[in-house]
C-alpha cells in the first residue's frame, strides 16, 4: 500500500464540494500530450480555457480551485465499448447503475452499443426510443453506436443524421435474435451505403467454422478449455481476413471490436501496410486473465471471444506497445447471475460477457505499468484514441484548450482491493472480485462539474447525450445537444 495520501492537499478558500464547479485544477502531475509536468487547468463553462505550466496563477475569492497536489491529473477515459441494456433488458444493467459505475472508475464518456437493449439500435425509430429512456439518468456523457442487421441499410444515413457515431455488426450469431449476424452481401450493400460519410464500422470478428474437431461428445462443459475448443484463434483470423479485404475495397472506415488474438495480428498489419482504414481494439479481460488460471465452473471468466493464454496475453501486450492495438475498452457485457448457470458451471450454457466497466483505468494501469507503459500512453490508448474512434475528438479524450473540461484525478501508486461493496454496477458478478490492483479513482470531473470524489457522487445525474453528426453527403447535419 502506498504512504501517499489519496486526499487533495489543498482544496481552494470557498471549499470544492461534490456537484460544485471548480475553475481551476492544480496539480504536480498533469498529463498533456507531450509531456507530465506541474499545472493548472483553467475552466469555464465546462471548457478549458486555459493550461498554465508550472507556476501558480493568482487566486481571486471567487474562484474554486481545487489543488491535488502529487495525484494525477488526466483526461476523462472514453471507454466506447459498453452494453447498457435498456431498454428491455434493464434487470441487466441500464443507464442509472452503468453511467454510475463509470463515473466512479474516472470515465466520462461512454458509447453505447447497439444490442442486448430491446428493440436495439438498428432503426431511427429505436434510436429515438434509446435516447428517450436515458435522457436524465446518465452521470456522465453518452453516445451511441448504431447497428447493422440484415435488411436495415436503409436506415444508417437517417441514424447518422440524427447523431449515431456509426455502426457495429457481427460476422456470427451476436447471442441475441433480435440482433442477427450479416453475411458478405449484406457488407457490400452496406459500405456502399456508408462511402463518403466519414462513418466507422465495427466488426466483431468471428466467423463460422467447421469445429467438429474441435468438440467431443464426453468433453466436460464445467472445464474451460471445453469452451475454448469452440472459439479457436481461426475463427477470428478467417473473420479479420474478411473484413481487411472489404476495408481495402471500400475505404470505409472498419474497426475491430475486443480482439482476443495474436495470430490475427499479421493480418492487420498487412491491411495496414496496404491503406486498409482499419483499427483496432482490445479489453482489459484478455490483458489481465489468462485461461490457464480460469477454474472448473468459473463462468464468470466467460466472454466472447474467449480468453486465451498466457502466451497470447504477452503478444497483445507487445503489439499495444507497437500500436499494432489502438486502444483498450471495457466491453462491459453484464447479466443477471442466474445467466451464467453458476450452480451447474455450464461453460457451454452461461452467457458470455464480463462486467468491468468501473475497474478499467486499474485494471490497465496495474498491469501496464509493470511492462513500462508510462501515464502519456494510458491517456493515449483509454482516452485520446477511443474519442477520436468515436468521432469526439473535438470535445473528449485530451486535455487542450477548447475541449471539455473532462477530468479524472487519481493516485497511480495506491492499491486496493475489489470488493462486492464498491462496485456500482448492477450485478456485481465479477473475475476481478478479490483483486488487488493499483491505480485508484480519487475524483471525476465531467465538464467542470465534480461529480465523483472520494466515494460520493452528485445527488442528480449530471451527462448528457451525445449526438454527434457524421459528413453526409448533400445532407444537413445536426449538432451536438
Amino acid at each position: 500500500m502506498s504512504k501517499r495520501s489519496s486526499q487533495p492537499t489543498q482544496i481552494g478558500t470557498s471549499g470544492v464540494e461534490v456537484g460544485m464547479e471548480v475553475t481551476i485544477l492544480r496539480s504536480n502531475r498533469v498529463v498533456l500530450n507531450d509531456e507530465v509536468v506541474p499545472a493548472e487547468i483553467l475552466i469555464s463553462s465546462g471548457t478549458i480555457t486555459n493550461i498554465l505550466r508550472g507556476g501558480r496563477r493568482t487566486q481571486s475569492h471567487v474562484e474554486k480551485v481545487l489543488d491535488v497536489g502529487d495525484l494525477v491529473v488526466m483526461p476523462g477515459v472514453v471507454d466506447c465499448h459498453v452494453h447498457i441494456n435498456e431498454p428491455g433488458r434493464t434487470d441487466w444493467e441500464g443507464y442509472y447503475s452503468a453511467t454510475r459505475a463509470a463515473a466512479a472508475g474516472g470515465i466520462t464518456t461512454v458509447v453505447d452499443m447497439p444490442l442486448n437493449c430491446i428493440p436495439p439500435t438498428t432503426t431511427l425509430s429505436n434510436f429515438h426510443t434509446k435516447l428517450e429512456k436515458a435522457r436524465g439518468q446518465c452521470h456522465v456523457d453518452v453516445a451511441f453506436w448504431g447497428g447493422v442487421i440484415p435488411g436495415n441499410q436503409a436506415e444508417l444515413v437517417p441514424m447518422l443524421k440524427a447523431g449515431v457515431l456509426g455502426f457495429k455488426c457481427f460476422l456470427i450469431a451476436s447471442g441475441v435474435e433480435e440482433f442477427p449476424h450479416v453475411c458478405c452481401k449484406d457488407l457490400e450493400m452496406v459500405m456502399n451505403e456508408l462511402q463518403g460519410t466519414d462513418s466507422v464500422l465495427l466488426f466483431h470478428a468471428e466467423e463460422e467454422l467447421d469445429l467438429e474437431a474441435n468438440t467431443t461428445e464426453d468433453a466436460d462443459p464445467s472445464e474451460y478449455s471445453t469452451f475454448l475448443a469452440t472459439r479457436p484463434d481461426s475463427m477470428e483470423v478467417e473473420a479479420i481476413q474478411t473484413i481487411s479485404q472489404l476495408c481495402l475495397r471500400y475505404k470505409v472506415r472498419c474497426h475491430v471490436v475486443h480482439l482476443s488474438t495474436a495470430q490475427a495480428l499479421p493480418v492487420i498489419r498487412e491491411a495496414r501496410r496496404k491503406g486498409a482504414p482499419l483499427t483496432v481494439e482490445t479489453t482489459h479481460h484478455y490483458l489481465t486473465l489468462a485461461a490457464g488460471h480460469i477454474p472448473p465452473g468459473g463462468t464468470y471468466f466467460k466472454c466472447c471471444p474467449p480468453i486465451r493464454s498466457k502466451n497470447n496475453q504477452e503478444q497483445l501486450w507487445l503489439a499495444l506497445r507497437n500500436r499494432d492495438i489502438d486502444m483498450v475498452v471495457s466491453d462491459h457485457s453484464p447479466c443477471t447471475p442466474d445467466l451464467k448457470h453458476l450452480d451447474s458451471g455450464d461453460f457451454l450454457r452461461a452467457w458470455g460477457g464480463i462486467s468491468s466497466l468501473q475497474l478499467g483505468l486499474p485494471l490497465f494501469w496495474t498491469s501496464a505499468r509493470r511492462r513500462g507503459f508510462s501515464l502519456r500512453d494510458v491517456a493515449e490508448l483509454l482516452c485520446k484514441n477511443p474519442a477520436k474512434l468515436s468521432g469526439l475528438g473535438l470535445r473528449k479524450g485530451s486535455l487542450l484548450p477548447g475541449l471539455d473540461a473532462d477530468l479524472v484525478i487519481w493516485d497511480p501508486d495506491e492499491e486496493f482491493q475489489v470488493t462486492e461493496n464498491m462496485i456500482q454496477h448492477k450485478h456485481k458478478l465479477t473475475p476481478y472480485l478479490g483483486f488487488h490492483l493499483q491505480g485508484k479513482v480519487f475524483a471525476t470531473v465531467l465538464r467542470g462539474r465534480l461529480i465523483y470524489m472520494n466515494g460520493k457522487f452528485t445527488s442528480t445525474a449530471q451527462g448528457d447525450t451525445l449526438l454527434v453528426p457524421n459528413k453526409v453527403p448533400g445532407k444537413t447535419a445536426v449538432s451536438y445537444y
